[in-house]
């Protein structure tokens, strides 16, 4: 049986309204479109204006950058106490100021606060694959182009966003976060029990 929420204690904290995540979906759902109009192919790489291409597959690979950055604010998320938890809260209140500020515009209500903003904590193994992570993008910055990187940096924007404790979301932290643990525990116990035979 899955579960797809656990005790508070398991949780870092921080807020997201209803506002904020309403805009962490419309981010999803407009990646997602223009994925699916464009196709990720050669016309999508051409830019706006391009001809369609005559088959119009879509190529999931064209996602990868967004999906890598959802998944490095999930993990951004479960960092409360660090550079990565504070940037993250940073993008939370610009996001809930936004998607407050839209929706007030719009709808004339006011966003709510929801129940339980939070993701699963880090362990000290997980906190190592991050910090790799951290050290590995750092590194590569340069190399890595800026189309990439827009793409990129809406992704973790997003998964600051949708990051919350209850139903899809919390299932995709908990497996985020638990595979950042278990890969770390994995890795290190590996290296500690290795012998050249």
């Amino acid at each position: 049986m899955i579960t797809v929420a656990a005790e508070v204690s398991q949780y870092t904290t921080g807020t997201v309204t209803t506002a904020g995540f309403a805009l962490g979906l419309a981010l999803l759902a407009a990646e997602h479109w223009r994925w699916y109009k464009t196709g990720g192919g050669a016309a999508a790489a051409a830019g706006r204006g391009a001809a369609p291409a005559a088959t119009n597959s879509r190529n999931p690979k064209a996602l990868i950058p967004y999906w890598f950055g959802i998944t490095c604010g999930i993990l951004a998320v479960a960092c409360p106490a660090g550079l990565l938890g504070t940037g993250t809260s940073v993008l939370r209140w610009g996001g809930n100021g936004v998607g407050g500020w839209i929706m007030s515009t719009m709808t004339g209500q006011r966003a709510s606060t929801m129940a339980s903003a939070a993701a699963p904590g880090l362990n000290s193994y997980g906190a190592i694959v991050v910090t790799a992570l951290v050290i590995a993008l750092w590194t590569l910055r340069k190399n890595i182009a800026k189309a990439v990187k827009g793409k990129w940096w809406k992704g973790v924007f997003t998964g600051a966003l949708l990051c919350i404790s209850t139903g899809t979301a919390a299932f995709i932290a908990v497996q985020v976060v638990g595979g950042a643990n278990g890969l770390g525990e994995f890795v290190l116990q590996g290296a500690a029990t290795w012998s050249p035979v």
